[in-house]
């Protein structure tokens, strides 16, 4: 990753981080039953922007799947030829919806990215605590990749929907507010977290 793309990543996922806080209160996903009341004006600022965050979190959820579909096998946690016909797909899906082809690859970049971030902090948890190890091996094939493929249609739209809300300047603050409420919708813990903020950082335009 380049050095400005490094430097925005750590500033966004300290401000998720952030966002996640005060959403959930200190005490973290864990223990977070019962939900507190957003102010309105937070909640303002991440409407719109939590349909785009939602699905990063759906997708990154399905790490888990995919790596417990690869752990302890010969398939490896990057695919290069795999992630081409992603990019090469959504490239194409992108300009059918008029949207910049290349703005979206990078949005898609990221999310590869930050699911392999997941995949190799699942696998150091594993080989660190046997009895943590997946106990089933999902079926990438028939299970795993039809749901990537229905985030990936879903997170097209989205980013259609969201095309002017991601190109003003209070998109950044906005998205971390947003990346906030989806961490704690979807209890994301530190690892998860970690990732959603290596997904964020190509959304706002101009920022890839």
């Amino acid at each position: 990753m380049r050095p400005r793309r490094l430097r925005s990543a750590l500033t966004v996922l300290s401000a998720v981080a952030t966002a996640a806080t005060v959403a959930l209160g200190p005490a973290g996903p864990a223990t977070a039953d019962i939900q507190r009341p957003a102010p309105a004006r937070r909640m303002a600022a991440a409407h719109g922007l939590t349909s785009v965050t939602d699905l990063f979190a759906q997708r990154l959820l399905l790490a888990d799947k995919v790596a417990a579909a690869k752990y302890g096998t010969d398939t490896p946690i990057d695919d290069p030829v795999r992630e081409a016909q992603i990019l090469d797909d959504v490239r194409t899906r992108a300009a059918t919806l008029g949207l910049d082809p290349d703005a979206v690859a990078a949005v898609f970049r990221d999310q590869i990215e930050a699911n392999k971030l997941v995949q190799r902090g699942l696998y150091a948890r594993w080989d660190a605590n046997p009895g943590e190890r997946p106990t089933e091996r999902p079926d990438l094939a028939k299970e795993v990749r039809p749901a990537l493929d229905r985030i990936t249609t879903g997170l097209l739209a989205a980013l259609r929907d969201t095309e002017r809300a991601r190109a003003v300047p209070s998109c950044g603050p906005r998205l971390a507010t947003a990346a906030g409420w989806s961490a704690s919708t979807h209890r994301l813990d530190a690892l998860h977290l970690e990732g959603l903020g290596r997904a964020l950082p190509s959304v706002c335009a101009g920022s890839w």
